[in-house]
């Protein structure tokens, strides 16, 4: 049986997804549902470049600031309370069009849920305690070698994610993570057949967009913004995750000059960026729009135009 349609708008940071997005809700009367994974994080707008009102522009918006800064939020989490706003949105008679860089969440809705994306919060607290010790990630990646020789040889030891990642799916399954991702691939759960579009800019176009955008959030006040978090350590344990936060927690605490931080916070946004256009151009789905030298207007013309014409 055909899946609803799920109209994404997707892309890496700073390539007009907001903006987009926003004009196709204008054009069909819809709402907008983040796909961004710092984003669902209350008290930390700045560093994670949560859209502003003047951008949204009187289109509601979902899933953002909606998880405590000190809990963790698993696709999972996100494919559960993203599923109920987008059902709401569907009983008013709105269309909802996510969006966001996030690729995991937007595979939670348009994939079927592996195994890997639930996740379990006993088994992972008890990695980290040893992730946490000295010598802990050599042990970790010891103790995948053993029970998953191929993750091991392909995840280096300071991958600790990755590294908990795969024994804790070990741990809870007795499976190895290709032989988990076998049988995830066969499961026909996912809610939505995704439409999935993304801005295709020039890089060094995008990475100039990158660079304003860093200090647009510098002039908004991200430094005290870090500041703030930083006085709030245990409240804000999740900030430290967000690009940006360890940069210019770097040079509060005077280990660096602002203007290092600053250059090293766009490298790492830069970085970033890289990893998420890989993560796209993998997924087959994406139609990529060229987007130099148009409007978001234009952008979002040509997708619906793309989306009615294929049913």
């Amino acid at each position: 049986m055909p899946k609803p349609q799920l109209w994404i708008v997707a892309g890496p940071t700073a390539s007009g997804k907001t903006a987009v997005a926003v004009e196709l809700a204008l054009r069909v009367g819809g709402e907008v549902v983040s796909a961004d994974s710092m984003q669902v994080y209350r008290g930390m707008d700045i560093l994670t470049a949560m859209p502003s009102a003047a951008e949204m522009r009187g289109v509601a918006h979902h899933m953002l600031a909606v998880a405590s800064p000190s809990e963790k939020f698993s696709a999972a989490a996100y494919r559960q309370q993203a599923l109920a706003c987008i059902a709401e949105i569907r009983r008013r008679g709105k269309r909802p069009i996510v969006c966001g860089g996030t690729g995991l969440y937007i595979n939670a809705l348009t994939r079927p849920l592996g195994f890997a994306a639930q996740g379990n919060e006993a088994v992972r607290a008890e990695l980290m305690h040893i992730a946490g010790e000295e010598g802990g990630r050599t042990r970790l990646h010891a103790m995948l070698a053993q029970v998953d020789p191929a993750s091991a040889a392909r995840l280096h030891p300071n991958d600790v994610r990755r590294v908990m990642r795969a024994l804790e799916i070990y741990r809870l399954t007795g499976r190895t993570q290709t032989e988990q991702a076998a049988l995830d691939a066969q499961r026909d759960d996912a809610p939505f057949d995704g439409r999935i579009y993304a801005s295709e800019w020039p890089r060094e176009a995008l990475y100039e967009r990158i660079d304003r955008r860093v200090d647009a959030m510098l002039e908004a006040g991200l430094v005290d913004e870090v500041r703030r978090l930083m006085q709030n350590a245990a409240e804000y344990s999740t900030a430290a995750q967000a690009i940006g936060y360890k940069e210019i927690a770097a040079a509060l605490r005077g280990e660096c000059s602002m203007e290092a931080a600053i250059e090293t916070l766009k490298q790492a946004t830069r970085n970033y960026a890289k990893r998420q256009l890989t993560w796209f151009r993998r997924d087959e789905r994406v139609r990529w729009v060229p987007a130099q030298g148009r409007t978001a207007a234009e952008i979002a013309e040509e997708i619906q135009k793309d989306i009615e014409a294929k049913p």
